[in-house]
């Protein structure tokens, strides 16, 4: 289980002066601007970066196709312009995250559905946060921390400068975080009651997943440990997403009502099905442009099958 990180000398490296920069920089935008310029700010950057990322911009469009394939061309270029937008302000957005005071956060945020969660703390059941990887996550992992803090599930970041400063920033307002392979720590967490944020959406190999559908996708692999958590646990599980409101007016974190139906009697493949199919898609489909499209979702095939990208 990580805990606050202890500063290491070691970040200060010459190889790391490029990346301190860029944190000064994002520091200085994010805790000086009124958020309205942030925003403009955010915007903008997403239209200019995605000229220099055009590798991305084709996983983007291709998830896209795979997934909405009845969509218009129009359609598909505007979604992928807005995903782009999305992008920019998700840099912000994750600034905002690690260097905005409590009060400012609570200033830009309204929560709809708080009530699940104080209903499961009282029956006394670990809760099974399930979120997504929206372009806003770090912004919605601090703002449910100041409300209740719990326990995030991660993977840590390639760069040590990067792995320290976002788990210092997810720690200003939660407890701790879990390897995402520490199932053992994270079914004692839900045991113990507490509150984990778990990601079942993204493409983790074939290690611990099965393929199942996902939008048009009839094929897409995906963990089993949502299963395997919960078949042990027995949590409330409660499906919940931050988005950005329109016309740089604030956010809100939506909190769903405990997914009492998931038919966990049944096999895991009927049951894996249902959470893609009745949760991940559901929350995806809220705000589709602001959801991470650049990964390669679908890039673990069927032995035999070709690849997606």
């Amino acid at each position: 289980m990580t805990k606050l990180p202890k500063f290491n000398c070691n970040l200060l490296h010459p190889k790391y002066w490029c990346i301190w920069l860029g944190i000064i920089l994002l520091y200085l935008i994010v805790v000086l601007l009124p958020y309205h310029a942030i925003h403009y700010c955010g915007i903008k950057l997403g239209r200019t970066v995605q000229w220099f990322i055009s590798r991305r911009i084709k996983i983007i469009r291709q998830n896209l196709q795979l997934c909405f394939p009845n969509l218009t061309k129009t359609e598909l270029e505007h979604l992928v312009k807005k995903n782009c937008e999305s992008i920019g302000m998700g840099i912000f957005e994750t600034g905002m995250a690690w260097f905005w005071s409590d009060t400012r956060i609570k200033r830009w945020f309204t929560i709809k559905g708080l009530k699940y969660i104080i209903q499961a703390k009282k029956e006394n059941k670990g809760v099974l946060l399930i979120g997504m990887h929206f372009l806003t996550l770090e912004l919605g992992a601090r703002i449910f921390g100041i409300l209740h803090p719990g326990i995030g599930v991660y993977r840590p970041n390639n760069n040590l400068l990067i792995d320290w400063l976002q788990t210092w920033g997810r720690l200003r307002s939660n407890k701790s975080m879990l390897h995402r392979s520490d199932i053992k720590g994270i079914v004692k967490a839900l045991k113990n009651g507490e509150i984990i944020w778990y990601a079942p959406d993204h493409d983790y190999g074939y290690k611990n997943s099965i393929f199942v559908p996902l939008f048009a996708v009839p094929h897409a692999a995906t963990t089993i440990g949502t299963y395997k958590i919960a078949k042990i646990t027995k949590p409330a599980i409660i499906p919940f997403m931050p988005y950005r409101l329109p016309n740089a007016s604030g956010y809100e974190l939506l909190i769903l009502p405990d997914e009492k139906t998931i038919p966990l009697n049944q096999d895991i493949e009927t049951v894996i099905t249902y959470i893609n199919k009745k949760i991940i898609e559901k929350l995806i489909l809220t705000a589709p442009d602001q959801y991470m499209w650049l990964h390669r979702r679908f890039k673990t095939r069927p032995h035999g099958d070709p690849p997606l990208y």
